[in-house]
């Protein structure tokens, strides 16, 4: 490390992969820096972590006092400290770097993929304190386990169940689990279809048995446990359906029941509830419902299969009046990130359940039910499913609906009469296109989390179909005059986007041309942006007399001003009162005629 590189990492101050201990008031003992180290290698995440020796909880560097003889610090003493306190032993790089007159002692910590302690027998992790801070906190025997769960290291549905026995499985269960392969039209494993309740169970792996039963698994008492025993072995386990309208609870129920059946009850409730509006695309009758059912089911199912079972709390299902929210304990596995769900390969937290499922057709088995749910809500003309609310303790994803953009559904569905279906890399691109004026390659490689060469694939597709157009002057792509009529979307003033107005405040005016109005979780949901990211850019756009906000707290939305005072000065014109008519000029008679 550079000594520039350590004043950008002070700048930024403590996270949840750096963390400052000052000497101001005296050495940092042998103790509380084996244990910093410990509480940094038990972190999530896999970047490297630094410790820094010498520099205040505030970002002052004060500088590393000497830990050893001759008034100096040796960083290979301090590397065999580390590596003889820890177990397992920590191999680390230590370094002292310069800051003006101070020096502070670097010491770079890996994230490790299993558990580690000190000799004393210590555990501590880094997590957010109850003050939003980062901190060191116990890391206790069951964080462990979801710890090694979410780097796939340990599968928690395989664990055996203490007390558990076969009398707590229930015989409906298995038949239930039978049926729904029936039903699967072909998605289930037929092979399971004979089997026993004992050789199915086997098939699956939910029991330990050799000749007789010897355990029943996590997997097996949540698959085909009754109620009773769900409730004593497994309280974790817990799922809660409710319909909300604003502060209003209108349904507000929790089940403990085996997994299969309380997905059928949900989607029991989802069927009653969901609605459809008829559209006419050529001599057929579509049915557009206000949310596409495989893409409920695909979440619904993900949160009861990668939930953390090691943590308290309950799988969420909120019924709002404009959008689903689909809620789980524990945070994205190792690896998956908000900007790779598309293209990462598959990484379950509970591979045996996941298996379980795939193999009852609940779920694609495919494994890539993320991209059934994109392909499904942009098919129907909705927003792309959202998971900007996830964080490292829970995974929440959003369904926008309730107002399907039909034009939009009758454009798909000619498009794939006309030349096969729209790929899903397609459908982004071409949602990108009509809610931003113009965009470049830079943004259709973030929409389809993909290279450079793979975008421009995508939009030469959407080319040769006449839905894009490149712009002869510039180095962006614009959606075509033709899509534009065909969705009802009035050409861009694209000379608006050259007078102050970037890619994403024209996209937000464009959405409200043809919407009226705009919400911040819409601009969230369809920009791909973060929750406060969207609240400052609407902000900004009211501050500079482009928007009107109405309303307050989650009713809020947003109009466009119609004040043309306020939107001549935004973009540096006096307003129309304001400017001087120009004088007219005296027209000359001409030849042969006289001034009257």
């Amino acid at each position: 490390m550079t000594a520039d590189e350590l004043r950008g990492l002070i700048v930024k101050g403590e996270t949840l992969d750096v963390e400052f201990k000052g000497e101001e008031r005296g050495t940092v003992n042998d103790n509380e820096l084996v244990e910093a180290v410990v509480c940094l290698t038990n972190r999530s995440g896999r970047d490297s972590g630094w410790l820094l020796i010498g520099v205040e909880d505030d970002g002052r560097v004060t500088g590393a006092r000497p830990r050893h003889e001759a008034g100096r610090t040796d960083p290979a003493r301090v590397q065999a400290l580390i590596a003889g306190r820890t177990r397992p032993a920590q191999a680390l790089r230590a370094e002292l770097i310069s800051v003006g007159a101070s020096e502070v002692l670097v010491i770079e910590v890996p994230a490790a993929r299993s558990p580690v302690g000190t000799t004393d027998g210590k555990y501590l992790r880094r997590a957010i304190g109850g003050d939003g801070r980062p901190a060191c906190v116990p890391f206790h025997f069951h964080e462990m386990q979801a710890h090694q769960a979410d780097r796939g290291i340990l599968d928690y549905s395989v664990l055996s169940v203490s007390g558990v026995g076969w009398a707590d499985l229930d015989p409906l269960e298995f038949e239930r689990y039978r049926r729904r392969i029936r039903e699967s039209q072909g998605r289930g494993d037929g092979s399971l279809l004979e089997l026993s309740d004992l050789e199915l169970a086997k098939a699956l792996g939910v029991v330990e048995a050799n000749g007789a039963i010897k355990h029943v698994r996590v997997a097996g008492l949540l698959l085909f446990g009754r109620e009773g025993a769900i409730a004593r072995h497994l309280p974790a386990h817990e799922v809660a359906f409710q319909m909300l309208s604003g502060t209003e609870v209108k349904v507000n129920d929790f089940f403990r029941w085996p997994l299969l059946r309380v997905t059928e009850e949900i989607e029991t409730r989802f069927r009653v509830r969901n609605q459809e509006t008829e559209l006419m695309v050529g001599m057929a009758r579509v049915g557009v419902p206000d949310y596409p059912e495989r893409a409920f089911r695909e979440g619904v199912a993900n949160a009861l299969i990668h939930r953390d079972y090691a943590r308290l709390g309950a799988v969420h299902v909120q019924w709002h009046d404009d959008r689903i929210e689909i809620s789980n304990p524990g945070g994205f596995p190792e690896g998956v990130r908000l900007d790779n769900l598309l293209v990462t390969s598959p990484r379950p937290r509970n591979p045996l359940l996941a298996d379980a499922f795939k193999r009852a057709g609940v779920v694609e088995r495919t494994a890539r039910g993320i991209d059934t749910m994109f392909q499904d809500c942009l098919h129907n003309g909705l927003p792309a499913p959202d998971y900007s609310r996830s964080g490292a303790t829970d995974v929440v994803v959003i369904l926008r609906g309730a107002r399907p953009d039909l034009d939009w559904v009758r454009l798909v569905i000619e498009e794939g009469r006309k030349g096969g279906e729209l790929r899903l890399d397609d459908l982004l691109v071409l949602r990108l296109a009509a809610d931003s004026p113009e965009m470049d390659l830079s943004r259709v490689c973030a929409v389809t989390q993909s290279d450079a060469k793979a975008a421009t694939a995508v939009i030469a597709r959407l080319a040769d179909r006449g839905l894009i157009g490149k712009q002869s002057r510039s180095n962006t792509f614009t959606l075509s005059a033709a899509a534009r009529r065909r969705l009802r979307l009035p050409q861009p003033d694209l000379r608006r986007v050259r007078r102050g107005l970037g890619d994403l405040e024209q996209a937000i005016l464009r959405i409200i041309d043809v919407h009226g109005r705009v919400t911040r979780g819409q601009i969230s949901a369809q920009q791909r942006l973060g929750a406060d990211q969207a609240k400052r850019v609407l902000a900004a756009m009211v501050a500079r007399g482009f928007l009107v906000r109405r309303g307050e707290g989650r009713g809020a939305y947003y109009e466009s001003a119609r004040k043309k005072r306020a939107v001549a000065r935004s973009i540096g014109r006096p307003p129309v009162s304001a400017r001087k008519s120009p004088k007219k000029r005296k027209r000359h008679p001409g030849p042969g005629k006289k001034h009257r």
